[in-house]
């Protein structure tokens, strides 16, 4: 992570890292370019209603623009290829798998099930802007996801009171797996007729449709209640799967107990990613029994 002491500083570092000119900057955010130009000099500061319009526009956390858009600036790091902030000089990797089962138990009132009509926006915004496998994310397939799992589809709220992260699982019926693990279908095809109430079913079957957070606390809290949920599930049968391009968690997911069924090893060239894209099943009985 770099040391970040302005949000002039960081402005300049983003469009760096995605290649933008000022202009460029400007025309994203609806903003003039003398705005940019003043912004990037720390001649003022952006005013606190068009926060929101940045974080959606640059995917960058709400509290990294806030702890830099102030009077007095609070010096934060943060990483750009994670999208994750941190108050102190730290890797940016995800934690040790242990982290989670040493305070599974600890819960936050910050975390609360997606409202679809308040939330949708952030959601929209973090999943289908990564652009890489033309991914998207559909309404009805979150509102009916939230309808059947409640409890696996939640925000996070940070210390500023603005959304932080999220976690969306789907309940996916047994022929939606084939297809999925057959690479018949994608992301991008899912839909809330893909979907059933996971309770009905002998071997309930869950998929990893996005889990996000802006720091490693925000990620502690979201991954605790999702190991939670399977710590307590009353149906041990099940079967969690997924799609992920991300390069840091290739390696805790199998030490957790989900094991890679394909990879995508063209797209990783074109992505120049560490890891290839995959899908991977599998389930957290080996690794929940060390509670």
């Amino acid at each position: 992570m770099k040391k970040y002491n302005s949000v002039g500083e960081l402005f300049m570092d983003y469009r760096t890292f995605y290649g933008l000119s000022q202009a460029d900057f400007a025309a994203s955010l609806n903003v003039d370019l003398r705005t940019i130009q003043r912004w990037e000099k720390d001649i003022t500061l952006i005013k606190p209603e068009k926060e929101e319009d940045i974080v959606l526009a640059t995917l960058m956390p709400y509290q990294l623009i806030r702890n830099l858009n102030a009077a007095v600036p609070i010096p934060t790091y943060y990483n750009f290829k994670t999208r994750k902030y941190s108050l102190s000089q730290q890797s940016n990797s995800f934690p040790k798998v242990d982290w989670y089962l040493d305070q599974i138990d600890i819960t936050s009132d910050r975390l609360r099930t997606i409202d679809i009509d308040l939330d949708f926006k952030h959601l929209e915004q973090f999943i289908d802007s990564q652009k890489r496998d033309e991914n998207y994310v559909n309404k009805e397939l979150i509102r009916e996801a939230v309808r059947l799992l409640p409890e696996l589809n939640y925000v996070f709220i940070g210390k500023s009171g603005y959304y932080a992260g999220h976690c969306i699982v789907l309940p996916i019926a047994p022929s939606t797996h084939i297809k999925l693990r057959s690479k018949e279908i994608s992301n991008r095809d899912l839909r809330a007729h893909h979907l059933v109430n996971y309770k009905t079913l002998e071997q309930p079957i869950f998929y990893r449709f996005d889990i996000t957070g802006d720091c490693n606390d925000t990620v502690f809290y979201i991954m605790s209640k999702f190991f939670r949920f399977f710590r307590d599930i009353e149906n041990k049968n099940y079967l969690m799967c997924g799609y992920t391009e991300r390069d840091d968690n290739y390696n805790i997911n199998q030490q957790i107990g989900l094991r890679v069924i394909w990879e995508d090893k063209d797209l990783q060239n074109r992505l120049h990613l560490d890891y290839p894209p995959r899908f991977f099943e599998g389930d957290f009985k080996a690794y929940l029994q060390n509670l």
